[in-house]
């Protein structure tokens, strides 16, 4: 296993009634709830380093930082992508930045950034961190 920065990643969703705020109990407006945007964050990181990672080793979420600037209503495409930008032995350090693509027959043929951030992950042995969780 060798990581090195620029690892890249993204996810892509068309935002459903499932990822709105009302949906994850952070609000009440029927947009993409922040909870959902930061899962987004975290998949496009674990996405990044998946193919690069050895047998039983997986990584886990210890830290972000999420700024969210703009709201995206049911039915915008949104795109999350993640670079690995840090390597200190076994933490990770992730930047990510989230677009929404402009609507079908828009005059706008750029994306609008709607948020970003940074994201810390940890390499740890998937069998030893189960059985730490069961034990605690």
């Amino acid at each position: 296993m060798a990581f090195a920065p620029g690892l890249l990643s993204f996810v892509q969703i068309v935002v459903a009634d499932t990822d709105t705020a009302i949906a994850m109990g952070s609000g009440d407006v029927p947009v993409l709830g922040t909870p959902r945007l930061l899962a987004l964050a975290e998949a496009a990181a674990v996405a990044a380093i998946g193919p690069s990672l050895d047998p039983g080793l997986t990584s886990v979420g210890t830290s972000a930082a999420l700024e969210h600037k703009r709201p995206s209503p049911v039915g915008t495409e949104v795109v999350v992508e993640a670079e690995l930008t840090e390597v200190d032995g076994r933490r990770l350090g992730f930047r990510f930045i989230a677009r929404q693509k402009p609507p079908a027959g828009s005059p706008d043929d750029e994306d609008t950034v709607i948020g970003a951030g940074t994201l810390e992950r940890v390499l740890v042995d998937r069998d030893q961190f189960i059985s730490r969780a069961q034990r605690e």
